[in-house]
């Protein structure tokens, strides 16, 4: 199984919180991906603090674990469906959560997030790893 991690869920596992480290820890390490814009999202956010050495550390350590999945041409394809679909159903994301749920939609995975925006896209295999 393809478990793709929310920008918000890796928070969640930097922080360590409870419920989400208990789940992280029964899932297999070779099932945790994350999508080339929650990559994106976290260089982001490391760029904007550049003197906190543990959150760098935490970052990189995660980075360590979890595989980096391409948004590559079939992605981007998926996506343009996808967005024009949700459209269409008067459902819409912000633009980078648009891709994240995509992406995640392109490559059969369950998309791992609390954003409940998620739950409103219809066809999306959706878990929130903060709830027990």
């Amino acid at each position: 199984m393809i478990y793709l991690l929310d920008t918000n869920m890796v928070s969640h596992i930097l922080r360590q919180q409870p419920n989400v480290m208990a789940k992280l820890q029964s899932v297999p390490m070779a099932d945790l991906h994350i999508s080339a814009v929650t990559h994106a999202e976290l260089m982001y956010g490391l760029a904007k603090k550049p003197d906190a050495v543990k959150l760098h550390r935490a970052v990189h350590e995660l980075l360590l674990r979890v595989s980096v999945l391409p948004f590559d041409d079939q992605v981007s394809t998926h996506y343009g469906n996808f967005k024009s679909q949700a459209e269409q159903a008067g459902k819409s994301l912000a633009p980078l959560d648009m891709m994240i749920a995509a992406h995640g939609s392109a490559v059969g995975a369950v998309l791992v997030s609390n954003d409940a925006a998620f739950q409103k896209i219809a066809g999306l295999n959706v878990e929130d790893w903060t709830k027990s």
